[in-house]
């Protein structure tokens, strides 16, 4: 049996059933409002209700109160715990002090669900309301100095409350609860293995596809490697690639994609012998650069740019592609892509749009995602069962608007090629020190300030470069990678050295969240 997460717009949603699947246990997202009937139906082994941005003491969405009823254990996360008090008989107030960020909890009472974890834990809050008084039939589980009632618990029902996040990282043993949870109080079985993915997600393609031609855009990120790889699987070359150059790639990107690409899609049976040989270089960064120039803001830019790309893409296919019947647009679109572009529920908050997913709206094609139900340590786990080499899997994420969500404000070519530079630099410097894969996501981010230097006898008037490294293990929460000074200093001196048009460098220490990883 399943775990069912029940989405209130949390942002972390997703990561919730990720977790849950990372303990091998296959889960599945509902809407939360799904009725106690559906839910019956699906006989699930236990029920988890998200956080959300909404608050219940200004209507915010609940849940069918029956699902408390089906004798089915149900774990209540942030919102979820304050809608289960506010349902269920207790209270739920405005805090005091609205709790953000990494706290301490004492856990007061004897429950499975904290067993093996110690006293007091370091944990996750994202919080203003909280629990004021309990539910009839429910006892104190967790608190902190400024909310008592940060976890509860009617262990006779199986219904459990808590405050805090233990899906982040940095809940230190969020996942050990999760665990409690789904084996001792939900007594699931291990049914999710991702090693058999591969070949579920070829048999599904083969079996949308059929005859058809499908088309998909590659950027040289993992994403759009092993989606296209799966595709090639499948159906051979009745795949196409178009790949933009929108002036906004990173040093050598043109290059290094189209190599990878004729090389690393080999045939893959004998009727596809001669590998793949689909692919379409379009240069258009004129066109991109023309229409993004006086633009600031981070929405606009990536608006623009996703229908730039399109507007291509679609001329592509007329001129070049006319004589293939080509049916389905694929995308390498993976799970925090669709969360932080808020598609997943209609109570999510939105963050930022995703400008792969803009595309759908503007092409009479049909659109296939491959690698939309995974994150992104999953798609790597996929690409290494399809025999793609490893260093190709484990570049770091490259967001889709490239480097123009990397120059804060306004993009000129001057900018561009400073910033391009600055991180070619870093990442050579990272690489060479042994410390590139270490981190999940490393670059440098151009500031739109100009700060007085000092070099030779010359006073200098130039940009800043801001130095991005993060941990993760799949991009929903992330903290600062801590590298060593030694290295900094050499990063630095070397971008100050060799890049012109830079002279000073800072580095980002801020944890996601309160910020995202990227900039724009």
């Amino acid at each position: 049996m399943d775990i069912l997460v029940l989405n209130f717009g949390s942002q972390w949603a997703h990561l919730i059933a990720r977790r849950v699947r990372d303990l091998g246990v296959k889960s599945e997202i509902l809407p939360c409002d799904a009725s106690s009937e559906e839910i019956r139906a699906l006989n699930p082994a236990g029920i988890i209700l998200s956080g959300s941005p909404a608050s219940v003491l200004e209507k915010g969405p609940l849940p069918d109160k029956k699902i408390f009823e089906l004798g089915i254990p149900v774990l209540g996360i942030c919102y979820g715990h304050q809608a289960m008090a506010h349902m269920l008989g207790g209270a739920v107030a405005a805090g005091r002090e609205r709790e953000y960020g990494k706290e301490t909890v004492a856990i007061v009472a004897d429950s499975p669900l904290f067993k093996g974890l110690t006293g007091t834990e370091t944990v996750w809050f994202s919080h203003g309301d909280q629990a004021t008084s309990l539910p009839p039939g429910f006892a104190q589980t967790v608190s902190t100095a400024t909310c008592p009632y940060a976890g509860f618990a009617d262990e006779k029902k199986k219904l459990y409350g808590i405050q805090f996040h233990p899906e982040v990282t940095h809940t230190v043993n969020g996942l050990k609860l999760l665990s409690n949870f789904v084996f001792d109080i939900c007594k699931a079985e291990k049914n999710w293995e991702i090693g058999s993915l591969a070949d579920k997600i070829v048999a599904d393609l083969k079996k949308e596809i059929g005859d058809a031609h499908v088309v998909v855009g590659v950027s040289g990120g993992v994403d759009s490697l092993v989606a296209a790889t799966l595709l090639h699987k499948a159906i051979g070359k009745q795949l196409h690639a178009i790949f933009v150059d929108t002036g906004l790639l990173r040093k050598g990107e043109v290059e290094d994609v189209s190599a990878a690409l004729k090389a690393r899609l080999p045939a893959t049976s004998s009727a596809q012998a001669g590998g793949f040989t689909g692919l379409h270089v379009v240069s258009a960064g004129t066109t991109f650069l023309g229409r993004l120039k006086g633009v600031t803001s981070p929405e606009e830019k990536r608006k623009i740019i996703g229908h730039t790309f399109i507007e291509i893409f679609e001329k592509t296919l007329t001129e070049e592609l006319a004589q293939h019947p080509v049916h389905f647009l694929a995308q390498g679109t993976i799970y925090p892509d669709r969360i932080e572009s808020a598609t997943t529920g209609k109570h999510q908050s939105k963050i930022k749009s995703h400008h792969n997913l803009t595309l759908p709206d503007m092409m009479k094609l049909a659109v296939i995602e491959p690698v939309k139900e995974l994150y992104k340590d999953e798609v790597r786990k996929v690409g290494e069962s399809l025999g793609i080499p490893h260093e190709l899997l484990w570049r770091h994420p490259f967001p889709g608007p490239g480097l123009a969500i990397r120059i804060v404000g306004e993009i000129t070519e001057e900018r561009l090629a400073i910033l391009r530079e600055a991180d070619a630099v870093y990442q050579e410097e990272l690489k060479k020190a042994g410390e590139y894969e270490k981190i999940w996501q490393a670059f440098a981010v151009l500031l739109p300030l100009k700060t007085v230097g000092v070099m030779g006898d010359l006073r200098t008037y130039e940009y800043i470069i801001s130095l991005r490294a993060v941990d993760s293990v799949d991009g929903m929460s992330a903290d600062w990678h801590k590298m060593p000074y030694a290295l900094l200093e050499k990063i630095s001196s070397a971008i100050v050295g060799r890049v012109r048009g830079v002279n000073r460098v800072l580095y980002d220490i801020t944890q996601k969240p309160p910020a995202t990883i990227e900039y724009e």
